[in-house]
């Protein structure tokens, strides 16, 4: 079985990718098609907006923290069950160690350059084949963003050439994806997101002659070795709501693969820990916008308090760690009690306190994952062990260990060590990471 494969990339940030890509994939699907979507690098948000868009889960690849091997074994799986898989790029083509562009040449995946048309016609086709010629890549042609009228359309579609065709366009939108200071708004505070994604799809105009021409794409599945059975018999216990959205569905699958039950909860809803629960996964999200909600929910409070006096393992990352603070100090200078678990608290700040992919060292080989938060965390404890940034400079993020609880601003993607991703769910003596 084979499908038709598109990576969409751009110049830089902010040029429209998800937007374009959630728009073609959301077309693609009304009209029938088995459409699935992945995101390049590490992302939470995109990809929720990208599986609300395509009707299905949204992976993300990143040849350094989901491993070549990973990547390789989720596109061949995904290319025997679609007609369309669509790979929103990360930044511009060529950012990043690895790019998007290291991924489309790595795999075969044609480019398709989403390009700001709304001051240029020509020009843009200029920058096409730039992008195209800078790394000699295999090249599905440009869609034009932003562009301001018919007209305009007109234009840059009849610079279009047959080796650098224009795919189609989509008009300047009056009203888009909201975003913040983390990216954009989740599905689950826009309750008109199904109209603004048709809203979107109905925009987009395509060429349809040239999607048809796309080549197959057909990777070789690769057989993955099965996952060991550390975690049999466990139950872990995961906050899940709108502060506590930054979850992998890769960590996920880890865990369930690893022997692992999985039971949700909401601390904004004010539910306690499962009473069953054997461990516990605070992950991140945006407890700071609503820290009130969270200081006034006792139920939840006493519950994550219990649950780190009874000794069992208890791992929170970003949003989960702040969460366990003893304040939260948001953007509005506000100061909120939290649970109380780690001494210290957290103050949100207006610029970025940490961004990119990191390594947390390992008895078992390395957990990788990455960082990204604008808070930062004032606290007695020492750390237990620092992550490695993945480009070797200083810097890494602090872990923290208090009695069963560890906790930092790290992201851990548990498909890239297994074994070491299960010692967070195990007994921290002697087991867990340091």
């Amino acid at each position: 079985m084979s499908c038709k494969a598109l990576l969409l990339s751009a110049t830089a940030s902010d040029q429209g990718k998800t937007t374009v890509t959630a728009a073609l994939a959301r077309k693609l699907a009304r009209a029938g098609q088995r459409v699935r979507v992945f995101k390049t690098g590490p992302d939470f948000i995109d990809p929720m907006l990208l599986a609300a868009a395509s009707g299905g889960d949204v992976d993300v690849l990143d040849l350094w923290m989901c491993t070549e091997a990973q990547c390789h074994a989720l596109l061949a799986e995904a290319a025997r069950e679609c007609d369309y898989l669509l790979i929103e790029g990360v930044m511009g083509l060529y950012d990043g160690q690895p790019s998007s562009a290291d991924l489309a040449r790595h795999f075969g995946v044609p480019v398709l350059a989403v390009l700001d048309c709304s001051a240029m016609v020509g020009t843009a086709l200029a920058i096409a084949r730039g992008l195209r010629d800078h790394g000699r890549l295999p090249w599905a042609g440009m869609l034009a963003n932003r562009v301001a009228s018919p007209g305009h359309a007109d234009m840059i579609r009849a610079c279009g050439t047959a080796e650098l065709p224009v795919v189609g366009h989509l008009p300047r939108q009056a009203e888009s994806l909201p975003e913040r200071h983390l990216g954009l708004h989740l599905p689950s505070e826009l309750p008109d997101l199904a109209a603004r994604l048709d809203a979107l799809a109905d925009a987009l105009q395509l060429n349809d002659a040239v999607l048809a021409s796309l080549p197959a794409f057909a990777p070789v599945p690769q057989a993955q070795p099965a996952l060991p059975p550390l975690l049999a018999g466990r139950t872990i216990a995961i906050a899940r709501d709108a502060a506590f959205a930054f979850l992998y569905a890769a960590n996920l699958r880890t865990l369930t693969g690893m022997g692992a039950t999985l039971a949700f909860f909401s601390p904004l809803a004010d539910e306690a820990i499962p009473a069953d629960a054997d461990a516990v996964w605070l992950p991140g999200g945006y407890p700071e916008l609503h820290a009130a909600t969270l200081a006034s929910n006792l139920r939840w409070q006493h519950s994550v308090q219990a649950f780190a006096a009874s000794g069992k393992p208890l791992w929170a990352e970003c949003g989960g760690m702040m969460a366990l603070t003893d304040s939260l100090t948001d953007t509005d200078g506000q100061s909120h009690a939290m649970a109380g678990v780690l001494p210290g608290s957290v103050r949100m700040g207006s610029k970025l306190a940490a961004l990119g992919s990191q390594g947390w060292p390992h008895a078992a080989g390395e957990l990788r994952g990455h960082t990204f938060h604008y808070s930062s965390f004032d606290t007695p404890l020492a750390p237990l062990a620092h992550c490695q940034r993945k480009d070797g400079r200083a810097g890494g993020e602090a872990v923290y260990r208090h009695g069963s609880v560890q906790a930092s601003y790290f992201h851990a993607y548990f498909a890239s060590n297994p074994a070491a991703a299960a010692a967070l769910f195990l007994s921290p003596s002697g087991t867990a990471p340091c």
